[in-house]
């Protein structure tokens, strides 16, 4: 298949022209896409001329219009840059006999209702719209115009049309922001659920809408396409988020990264807007003359990571717990773990040791049970002990639930 993408350069265009080459590159193995190949990706901007554009509509078996104009100089360069290409565009397939299906980005201001009303940005969009249904009309093509929200995710530019990228940009960098109403809700739609939807026009799965003013009704029969997952948040709690992710260099907490939340879907485009040079960080271990102990993340539900250093012939722990547990990870060097269940048997005695004997190279998981007093043992006379350690619980002194008992 051979597919024209215009706008190739801008946020949505590079998504997904990265995504479709990912595919006919054979990096994106999934089966549902083996049916596009072999693949061709025609990439038009702005720095192309008519001559390439025409070629591209004499063979493209796809378009994608992604072309446009949103902050321009003058009002009247939206009807130019979205209707006025549009039509040169159409005008280039139909020279050619090209029913190929079309796909345009067009937005919710489009509907001209509410606060886009006399929006010169929704007419031309509006426009835009026309012109694809008309052509569709003639030439008996598949059109699939998507009225787009609020986009955000990565490569999306800062301080041009998009809150979220300002936002990122700035509380990452620390440079000055303003949100003049945080109360104000937006409609959001990450790129990659957006670039799955796109993806999935070519290969027949297209989710269709109608709208009623501002709002998307899904309807099979609809006039329109969207794509799923499109999520309300006001700018007050994006700001929070933002700063959350920001502060978790120092808090170590790892924010909601449920499938689908809002919360990881933000969090992988914040990152995105670090500067180079800056996507490291120092952690701060607790250092004494047996080692180390570092902290490395902390959740709200999934417990804490740390990394635990012994230096060699070094015991630690010998302490058990009523309801915490933990996973031993030794990564480097040989150790001793030790578990004994806390109290005696019948007889009076103390419960038998369980001891395992572990190396780096094992990649073998220790669990500490709850009513267990356990240890640690550094078993080298000349190396480190690296152990991962996970507990199902960050550690709270408040609560502790850490009780010394030599095992």
């Amino acid at each position: 298949m051979k597919i024209l993408v215009t706008g190739a350069k801008g946020f949505v265009g590079r998504n997904l022209c990265e995504a479709l080459k990912n595919i006919r590159d054979g990096k994106d193995r999934r089966e549902r896409y083996q049916q596009l190949l072999p693949l061709t990706v025609f990439e038009y901007d702005r720095e192309g001329t008519i001559g390439e554009l025409e070629g591209y509509c004499a063979e493209a078996d796809f378009v994608f219009n992604l072309a446009g104009v949103n902050r321009p100089k003058e009002q009247s360069e939206f009807m130019e840059g979205n209707r006025d290409f549009g039509e040169t565009l159409i005008a280039l397939l139909e020279k050619h006999g090209n029913s190929c299906p079309v796909m345009l980005s067009s937005s919710v201001q489009a509907t001209l209702c509410g606060r886009y009303a006399g929006s010169p940005y929704g007419e031309s969009k509006l426009a835009g719209e026309e012109l694809v249904f008309e052509h569709a009309s003639r030439m008996g093509a598949s059109a699939y115009v998507y009225r787009f929200p609020n986009l955000y995710g990565k490569w999306c530019r800062p301080n041009y049309n998009s809150a979220v990228a300002t936002f990122c940009d700035a509380i990452a960098n620390g440079r000055e922001f303003h949100v003049n109403d945080a109360s104000v809700e937006l409609e959001l739609l990450y790129i990659d659920d957006l670039v799955a939807a796109m993806l999935g026009t070519l290969v027949g799965n297209v989710q269709r809408c109608d709208y009623e003013e501002v709002a998307c009704v899904p309807n099979e029969a609809g006039r329109y396409c969207f794509a799923p997952g499109a999520q309300k948040a006001t700018l007050g709690e994006i700001v929070e988020l933002l700063e959350g992710f920001r502060d978790a260099r120092e808090t170590l907490e790892v924010p909601d990264l449920a499938e689908g939340s809002f919360s990881k879907k933000l969090y992988s485009t914040f990152l995105g807007y670090y500067e180079p040079g800056d996507f490291a960080y120092d952690l701060k271990p607790n250092v004494d003359n047996r080692g180390s102990f570092t902290e490395f993340l902390r959740t709200s539900e999934r417990g804490q990571v740390s990394v635990n250093v012994s230096k060699p012939g070094i015991t630690k722990g010998n302490h058990w717990h009523m309801s915490k547990w933990e996973k031993f990870l030794v990564v480097s060097g040989t150790a001793s773990i030790k578990l004994r269940k806390v109290g005696r048997d019948v007889d009076g005695s103390l419960f038998p040791v369980d001891e395992y004997i572990v190396k780096g190279s094992d990649m073998r998981v220790v669990e500490m049970i709850p009513g267990y007093t356990h240890s640690i043992t550094n078993l080298s006379d000349t190396e480190d002990l690296v152990t991962v350690m996970w507990a199902n619980e960050s550690f709270d002194p408040e609560k502790p639930d850490t009780y010394y008992e030599e095992v």
